[in-house]
């Protein structure tokens, strides 16, 4: 499994790539490989403000849908459009091309209640 040192991870399987007071957000290595084939993301939020931990859409596997949650407060700026065409995006590049939102922090101070890599490793048990 990939977990790459320059992101944070939530407990809910959430990562997000800080770059200044805005990120990406996608969900681990780890979420995609449990949750399996993903067929579609569900992110109907953009302009939208979201608290830390609150629902921002969903992501549908083959056999589950599961909920995405806010790992950071913050308001969403922009979804990755190409996942309406390329879902499995998220299987094969989870910290790339399967991104799916990005955000505007909304308190920056929150990433720091995120975990880092090793931190995440360890409570997936990896």
């Amino acid at each position: 499994m990939n977990f790459p040192d320059d992101l944070k991870y939530s407990k809910e399987h959430e990562w997000v790539r800080v770059e200044g007071t805005t990120g990406y957000v996608g969900i681990s290595d780890f979420a995609q490989k449990e949750l399996g084939d993903i067929v579609y993301v569900e992110v109907e939020s953009v302009g939208e403000s979201f608290a830390k931990d609150a629902v921002f859409g969903t992501v549908e596997a083959v056999k589950t849908v599961s909920d995405l949650f806010m790992p950071v407060g913050g308001k969403v700026l922009e979804k990755n459009t190409a996942l309406n065409d390329n879902p499995e995006a998220v299987n094969t590049d989870p910290y790339g091309k399967g991104w799916m939102i990005k955000i505007e922090f909304s308190n920056v101070a929150e990433l720091e209640g995120l975990m880092d890599a090793d931190a995440y490793k360890a409570h997936v048990g990896a």
